[in-house]
């Protein structure tokens, strides 16, 4: 079951991330695998915005989660995280159909995202899902600016694209 995310499933979702962070040590992404999970206020700040999806597995636990920005007129796909334990199973499209759901009444054009490019889980997942990579050269103000701000972070280690699915059409 998808829902709205709440307060009481934030540290959850932290744990989440931790346990599918590990994925990433086989590809000898270490940083990644050993980088913090967002914080409890970031998070939370996602949850207190109505932009956190959570799938629930039987006992209503979150299994999965998705967060969801506006940057550039779109909705941006901030982080979608499935546990290792379901992944495999449809539990991110759901997420990502779910999200796409949401926005395209509210007038977004299109869903984004950023992603690594050569991790098997990330940019052909994604293409499987209708998203295209977006050149550089077409990259809106907003999304460069987060591009580089990911950079500093580290994240630019490893090649990584900006991905975009129309909604709507």
């Amino acid at each position: 079951m998808i829902r709205k995310a709440r307060p009481e499933d934030v540290a959850r979702l932290r744990d989440i991330e931790t346990a599918a962070g590990e994925a990433f040590r086989a590809l000898g992404m270490h940083a990644i695998a050993d980088d913090d999970p967002p914080s409890v206020q970031e998070v939370s700040r996602y949850v207190a915005a109505g932009t956190c999806w959570v799938s629930t597995a039987a006992e209503q636990q979150p299994v999965a989660y998705i967060l969801v920005d506006q940057v550039d007129g779109n909705a941006h796909i901030a982080q979608v995280t499935v546990h290792p334990l379901y992944a495999r199973h449809g539990i991110g499209s759901a997420l990502i159909d779910e999200v796409a759901s949401w926005a395209a009444p509210q007038g977004f054009e299109a869903l984004t995202l950023t992603t690594f490019r050569d991790v098997p889980w990330n940019r052909p997942y994604y293409e499987r899902l209708g998203f295209t990579v977006v050149p550089e050269r077409l990259w809106a103000a907003g999304i460069r600016r987060l591009v580089l701000a990911e950079a500093a972070d580290g994240l630019a280690a490893w090649p990584r694209v900006v991905m975009r699915r129309a909604l709507g059409e």
